[in-house]
């Protein structure tokens, strides 16, 4: 990393391209506001130079890429062309956008792992396939709201019908975890202006108003978040203007999330909507660094207390954890950007807030596999202790780990290998449990997402998907079928694998109901690190071996689907080209 000014003379130029320092020449060649003192990172792609320039504001930072295409020298002279394009994330827009529009992510494809790699590698788009018939789907803005409910002194007031706030139901799931470990969640609180009809005629401004007030005076929380919803989105509620009206009257941040459900086919488009809103209302610029790690996650990593084994972990590095966002606080959200780095459990969850720190305050996003078995906990651990310079007390670590539990994992490995399985959980989570599991030695033979990213903001493909094609011993189906709950039950009749491997409570009942043992995921510190590997491994022989309920319960229960849907294609409700 190296610093020039506009004001670097054509012999410094000239020398420092001879000797392999490419150098911005000025900002008014980019013509885009970059600072004329700006920090530049050399790249290189497909032959082309690419240069990162951290535009230092008033009030935040701005990223953009710089693209540099030589074209020759002649006597010293240097002749370039510029293009300049802002970077994916810009914190102070007014909405993220949807993961289709920012990213392409799709929710319909059918084919194989290497297939879509494949597709990705060439085009860089697989194709996607619409659908005829769902069944149901996800809404982005539950998604949204159930991630800020997730933070103890906050107030939600969700703009919409009654109907729309039951993702409400989160509550009382977040309070026990806050009281676990001792947090007080006294300030929160689940409020909604009940939209009818003739709010829907006239406009709904002044209730939002009154309810955001009386939340305020109630509860007293340190932030309040505007939920959106489709009614106040189809009208066009001013959020932004009701919150400049209430600046006088109110003395926290209110923060709108621009959740709309209609807006996106995509749950996780609702994560990114949440996260938006802290980066644009609630992360304050650093005054300092600290040796906080920023760990982005969907729970608080409480399964059998990994909070422990990641606190220990940490302590290697000189680190201290900020679990996000369950059981956080505005206060530690608003220092996000004085950490020394951000690691996350789920990627799809998580990169928008990493990129966004990333891009904004200069936090390091650590692009690792996420720390679910042994391969994945490893590169996470060293890609982390890379940022602080600690790689030696980490192998040490890791090494004396390895002593104590691979011994055991290998016992529990023997057992499992050639057990086949079927995953059916998000797209990241996805791949990395499926990785997992071929670490036991187990077979895939099928893989669902309920959506895919090709991509993330800045551009990376995700990791995890991509060290399943590069590394499976085998390929196998997989598909994209966001949420439709018909489809994965024909795959799983037709696969009838030894285990089911899911993320939500309610798909892992349904294998159950044709026999094969289900195994919801549900908190993804199950897996976490060595000791989480081991007792994942338990948990699934014990399924495997012992199936006396799931075969019993087999034999009571009815399906609703028929024995015709049964014997088709598990695509065939996919549009076809």
């Amino acid at each position: 990393m190296l610093q020039f000014t506009a004001d670097s003379d054509n012999e410094q130029r000239a020398a420092a391209l001879s000797s392999g320092v490419y150098i911005l020449i000025c900002n008014e060649v980019c013509g885009e506001g970059v600072s004329r003192n700006c920090k530049i990172e050399r790249g290189c792609q497909n032959g082309s130079l690419f240069f990162y320039f951290i535009r230092r504001g008033r009030n935040s930072a701005r990223q953009y890429t710089l693209y540099m295409v030589f074209y020759g020298l002649l006597n010293s002279s240097i002749f370039v062309k510029f293009y300049v394009r802002r970077m994916a994330i810009d914190v102070n827009s007014k909405v993220c956008g949807s993961r289709e529009t920012r990213i392409g992510s799709i929710t319909g494809y059918s084919g194989t792992l290497r297939d879509i790699g494949e597709q990705i590698a060439c085009s860089g788009c697989p194709g996607e396939k619409k659908r005829c018939f769902s069944q149901a789907a996800g809404c982005a803005s539950g998604c949204a709201l159930a991630q800020a409910s997730e933070i103890n002194d906050v107030a939600i007031v969700h703009h919409g019908p009654s109907g729309c706030a039951a993702i409400a139901r989160v509550k009382p799931a977040f309070e026990l975890l806050a009281g676990a470990i001792g947090r007080d969640r006294s300030h929160f609180a689940y409020t909604c202006t009940d939209m009818n009809e003739a709010d829907t005629v006239f406009g709904a401004t002044d209730k939002l108003k009154e309810t955001i007030l009386e939340t305020y005076r109630r509860y007293r929380p340190k932030a309040i978040f505007i939920g959106a919803s489709c009614v106040s989105g189809v009208i066009g509620e001013d959020l932004e203007g009701i919150v400049d009206d209430l600046k006088g009257e109110i003395d926290i941040p209110i923060a709108p999330i621009h959740c709309e459900g209609f807006k996106s086919q995509i749950w996780a488009s609702g994560f990114d909507a949440t996260y938006h809103a802290l980066l644009k209302y609630i992360v304050k610029p650093p005054r300092k660094k600290t040796n906080k790690v920023n760990i982005i996650g969907f729970t608080a990593g409480m399964a059998w207390n990994t909070r422990a084994d990641i606190i220990r972990m940490l302590d290697v590095l000189g680190l201290e954890p900020t679990f996000l966002l369950a059981a956080s606080t505005v206060e530690e959200i608003e220092h996000l950007s004085e950490a020394t780095a951000s690691i996350t459990t789920c990627s799809t969850l998580s990169s928008y807030l990493g990129i966004g720190l990333e891009t904004a305050y200069g936090v390091p996003f650590v692009r690792s596999l996420q720390p679910h078995g042994i391969i994945g906990y490893e590169d996470l651990a060293r890609q982390l202790a890379k940022v602080v310079d600690r790689e030696y007390e980490m192998e040490a670590f890791l090494q004396k780990e390895r002593a104590v539990y691979l011994p055991e994992i290998e016992k529990i490995k023997e057992q499992l290998a050639g057990k086949s399985a079927m995953v059916a959980m998000g797209p990241n989570l996805g791949a990395n449990i499926a990785r997992v599991l071929q670490e036991f030695d187990m077979k895939i033979e099928h893989l669902t997402a309920w959506h895919f990213d090709k991509q993330y903001d800045d551009g990376s493909r995700p990791k995890a998907l991509q060290y399943l094609i590069d590394n499976s011993p085998n390929d196998f189906t997989y598909a994209v079928n966001h949420l439709q709950n018909f489809e994965f039950m024909n795959i799983l009749n037709t696969v009838r694998p030894d285990i089911f491997v899911s993320r939500h409570p309610d798909s892992a009942i349904w294998s159950m109901k044709i026999g094969i043992p289900g195994y919801c995921v549900y908190d993804e510190y199950n897996v976490f690190g060595y000791k989480g590997t081991l007792r994942f491994g338990k948990t699934l022989l014990d399924l495997i071996l012992n199936r006396s309920f799931t075969e019993n319960l087999s034999k009571h229960v009815r399906l609703p689907y028929t024995n015709w849907w049964m014997k088709q294609q598990p695509d065939t409700f996919l549009i076809k080209d």
